[in-house]
């Protein structure tokens, strides 16, 4: 096996950075930071981080913060509302984010769309030409599939994380339907047992899943149902976790792809695997190109996971304690070191918007 494994632009299209209200989690400029740290040359930031990104205004607000903080690359999904909100997707606001995000079950903030009529409104207003991502689980897999069938729109489902769930996608791709599918590196590699001894830190939407389940992913991921692997970096602080009333989302840009290095190791997955999963896939569906020289350089040497090393505003990881295989070493992008495996070079806003040109 080699000693270095070279991924051409690594692209996270499924992060929750922190930042505007929430900026006691983290800011912008730091888990932008930590992207790179993780290997990432961009990443793909979800709507659901008040205020929400559910209007012209609030995509504005978002887009100007990144601007000015961001030194990864960036895109954003626009988030679709309970309240009919289809009247903000105007041509200008599809072009300057990544896709809309529908979500469809329990999950952090006020996005929840709980009936099929109004996601079928919102499948109905989004053009064909960019995606919707969704929060879907378990039977409501099966309700968004047949938005799909009748609107035909390229649909992400995000965090799969049942064998169920993805015997239905499985079924939707052999049926021809506009459907991808991403995994969590949370889910590959932790189950509901692991609960016990993370507490709150193992508190997740979806929540962990059975030894069963996960075994049903890493099949998927052999035999190219599954598309993607994503972070779903949402971190929240310690203190919030060990609140009566701890948040879900863990923290996992820095984490995902020395995890991921380690499958490889293990020879559950190949490198070539490997890079279609964290940066060829992602770009083609996202419809996103790296720019020349852009790219990640990954030492496989084992290493121990230590909260002091992350650089993620919330200082903790649900996979502390684990040894893995691969460190980063080096990020590039645009022929410039961003990151040297042990600084982040790129100042606060060197990062580029990839939808919609400049804020």
């Amino acid at each position: 096996m080699a000693n270095t494994i070279k991924i051409p632009g690594a692209l996270d299209p499924h992060v929750h950075l922190r930042g505007m209200d929430w900026s006691h989690k983290g800011t912008f400029a730091g888990e932008t930071a930590a992207a790179l740290a993780g290997g990432y040359w961009a990443v793909l930031d979800m709507p659901n981080t008040p205020p929400e990104t559910t209007s012209p205004q609030t995509l504005a607000t978002k887009r100007a913060g990144l601007a000015a903080q961001a030194v990864c690359d960036w895109g954003v999904y626009f988030g679709g509302s309970q309240a009919d909100n289809t009247a903000a997707y105007t041509p200008e606001v599809v072009s300057r984010v990544c896709g809309l995000k529908l979500y469809n079950n329990a999950t952090t903030g006020a996005l929840l769309i709980g009936d099929q009529a109004t996601r079928a409104r919102h499948y109905a207003a989004w053009p064909r030409t960019s995606r919707i991502a969704v929060h879907a689980e378990s039977e409501t897999v099966a309700d968004i599939l047949e938005l799909v069938r009748a609107h035909r729109v390229p649909t992400h489902f995000c965090h799969i994380s049942t064998a169920e769930e993805i015997r239905h996608l499985r079924a939707a791709k052999e049926a021809g339907l506009p459907v991808t599918v991403g995994v969590t590196p949370h889910h590959l590699f932790l189950t509901e047992a692991d609960v016990a001894v993370l507490g709150a830190l193992g508190r997740m939407k979806p929540e962990l899943k059975t030894l069963a389940d996960q075994d049903a992913l890493w099949d998927a991921i052999a035999s190219g149902v599954v598309d993607v692997v994503e972070s779903d970096h949402a971190p929240h602080t310690l203190a919030e976790k060990a609140s009566d009333r701890p948040p879900a989302g863990v923290p996992g840009l820095e984490t995902t792809l020395p995890l991921l290095c380690t499958a490889v190791h293990d020879m559950r997955l190949t490198v070539e695997r490997m890079i279609e999963l964290v940066a060829l896939r992602p770009q083609q569906i996202f419809g996103v190109r790296p720019g020349p020289e852009t790219y990640t350089v990954i030492e496989m040497t084992p290493f121990t996971i230590e909260r002091a090393n992350l650089r993620t505003g919330c200082g903790w990881s649900p996979f502390e304690g684990m040894s893995v295989m691969g460190k980063v070493r080096e990020v590039w992008v645009r022929g410039r070191r961003v990151f040297d495996g042990e600084r982040v070079l790129a100042g606060p806003g060197s990062g580029q918007s990839l939808y919609g040109g400049a804020a």
